[in-house]
Formats: structure tokens, sequence, C-alpha cells
């Protein structure tokens, strides 16, 4: 069943209308403040929205219309909060049995126990929270979500006080009880790789509005919107008139640049490229049909990052304007590259991507 959500709020300031797809992780990411928990919240009924109607399928559990507003015992969710949110003073068996209410007393151990062994802490069933690292609580804490057989599973920034090594192991389990039993997951993160990595669906939210939404791996190679850019932290936003003679073609400065389709636009656009997709050309090569819009530049500097390297160079005629380029580090070996060096960048016309303007984007599949 889909999850359907519309919300419309003053305090935060939430405006968004979704359908998270059925048994897939979807990623909700954005900056602090931009209305993700809260997002959570009222998914869960730990927040009533001013307006907006909430429901898995045929099953509404808010609609302000109807004045519709079930608790969350009723709501087939599972819910990880920041900070785990583990009773203290209760063993990690005692904290996932006090999921397990609507069973007999007799039974909740046993369901506690086979839950704890599915996160593989079956051994620490009896340790209190301070006993336990912070992977640990978090399985806890997922092992109490799962109590119920959710539907859903909400989990608000699960691994942002983790170190590195227990975020990949978690990551692996998380996906691995996905496969198991294949819930409706939605993970809320300001981590965009973390997304990357877990959610086949990605949602783009900021100031309380969606940005972007579609497949993860659409989203990340074809952004849509200028504040998508932002978000996905790409620095190469340029803006550009449209040729008057050739609705195939924009005018940058000096440079024509061919675009993959035709376009029926006038006055000016805004405009991006991936820094992956920006090529160099080397002068030992000749030209190929892939080295389309061709652009004489400086390189301006360079920063070495692991096995890639960063590289900000400036093209002839648009001294104001700096590409980003991002490169194999043995790619800067070879060509010999350092600040002041002349090279050609080449962009092809497939890689232009034409921003619409900050609106609600309905999604791409």
């Amino acid at each position: 069943m889909t999850l359907q959500i519309r919300i419309d709020n003053e305090q935060p300031s939430l405006a968004l209308d979704l359908a998270l797809p059925r048994g897939q992780i979807t990623g909700l990411v954005g900056p602090s403040g931009s209305g993700k928990t809260s997002i959570l919240r009222a998914i869960a009924r730990l927040r009533v929205p001013r307006a907006g109607r909430i429901a898995l399928g045929d099953d509404v559990w808010f609609d302000s219309a109807r004045k519709i507003c079930i608790p969350p015992r009723l709501r087939a969710i599972g819910y990880v909060p920041q900070e785990y949110g583990l009773f203290p003073h209760l063993t990690a068996r005692r904290n996932v049995e006090a999921a397990l209410t609507h069973l007999s007393p007799a039974m909740r151990g046993a369901r506690a126990r086979a839950l704890l062994a599915r996160v593989k802490l079956v051994d620490y069933a009896e340790r209190y929270p301070r006993t336990l690292s912070g992977g640990q609580r978090q399985r806890v804490a997922l092992a109490r979500a799962l109590a119920r057989d959710p539907e859903v599973v909400l989990l608000d920034e699960p691994f942002s006080a983790l170190d590195r090594p227990s975020r990949r192991e978690l990551y692996v389990e998380l996906r691995r009880l996905h496969a198991e039993t294949p819930m409706t997951i939605l993970l809320v993160t300001h981590d965009l790789e973390e997304a990357a990595q877990l959610a086949s669906f990605l949602i783009l939210i900021e100031h309380g509005k969606v940005v972007q939404y579609g497949p993860t791996q659409t989203v990340l190679a074809c952004p849509a919107t200028p504040a998508a850019v932002r978000l996905l932290g790409i620095s190469n936003q340029f803006s550009a008139a449209w040729d008057p003679t050739d609705p195939q073609a924009l005018r940058w400065g000096p440079y024509r640049l061919t675009l993959a389709a035709p376009a029926d636009r006038s006055g000016r656009c805004e405009w991006t490229v991936l820094p992956s997709n920006v090529l160099l050309r080397r002068p030992d090569r000749p030209w190929g049909p892939h080295l389309e819009n061709p652009l004489p530049s400086t390189v301006q500097s360079m920063v070495a990052l692991g096995e890639l390297a960063l590289v900000w160079v400036t093209p002839d005629g648009l001294p104001d304007a700096t590409v980003e380029i991002r490169l194999p580090l043995r790619v800067i070996h070879d060509y010999q590259l350092a600040a002041g060096a002349r090279v050609t960048v080449c962009l092809r016309s497939r890689d232009i991507l034409l921003l619409d303007s900050d609106v609600e984007i309905a999604g791409a599949n």
C-alpha cells in the first residue's frame, strides 16, 4: 500500500504532497530546519498538522477535512527517533518488550529475544543502554521499531551519532532487514552520501517544500531546479541566453553551447553540468564526437581528495565563471595539470541540464 502524505502547516512551515513508493527505502534529505523531523512526527501523530491527509492505502490516519486523527498505536508504524529513545532503566530486552503490550506477558520475552536476534543482539538482551555502544543502542531501537511488524518504518537521522565503521555496519544490517521484509522505510538524513547508498527513492526538501523527488539515481544525475543543485552541493550553476537563431543552443559569453534537444524559450536560463561530466581534451589526441562544446580555459586551483581531485578552471572570455571538474587523481598526473595550466574542457550536449524555477517538482520517473 502506498503511503500518501499531504501536509499544510504554518509552524513549522510545511507544504507538501507526496506518495512514498511501497516497499522501498525513501531518503528524505534537507538541511537542518527544513522540516524533515516534523514530517516524521506528523506521520507518527506526534505532531498534528493544521491541515492535510495522511493515509496508508485505504487506511486513513489523518484527514483534517473529515476530522480524522487516529492515535499512534493504531498506525502501522515503527519509529526510531534521534538519540534512540531507549529507557535507561530497562534492559535491551525490556526496551523491546515495551512495544509488545499487545501480547500476553508470557509471550513478550520470547518475541523480544527473537527481535534482538534479528538485529544480532540476542547475547546483549540483559544489558542496559548505558553499557551498550552507540551502534548496539541503535540496533535495540530498530528491534523495538519492528516489534509490531509495521508496514511503515520511520528513521530519524538514525546513524548521525555513530562513527564511520558503525554506520557502515548498520547500513548493511538495514539493507539486509529490508531485503527480508520489504517494508516502506522513510529515512531522514542530512547526509546525501548516506541516502544515495541506502535509498532507492529520494526526496529533496528545503524550507518545508519539496525541491525534487524521484528515483535516487535520477535525482542525483539530473537536478531540475537551482535549489536541487544547491542541495546536491553542485557548484556549477550558470546563467546563459538562448541563441535567437537556434532553439537547440545557448549563448554563454563568447561561446555557443549546443543542447541535446531543442527548447522553445526566450530570455535567459539557468543551467548546470555535473563536475564528473566535464571532460578534458588531451592535446596529443584527435577530436572525437564526444568532445562537444570546447571551452579553452585556465586552471585556477586543484585539491586532491583521496583517489579523486577537484579542479577549478576559468573559460577564456568569462573571468567571473568557474567550472568545477571532478577527475581521477591519475588523470591529474597524466595531464601534468597545475595552477595556471592551459586546458580545453568540453561539455557534452546531453550533460548540459536546464533548470526550472524553484517550484515544487512533480518527480522524475
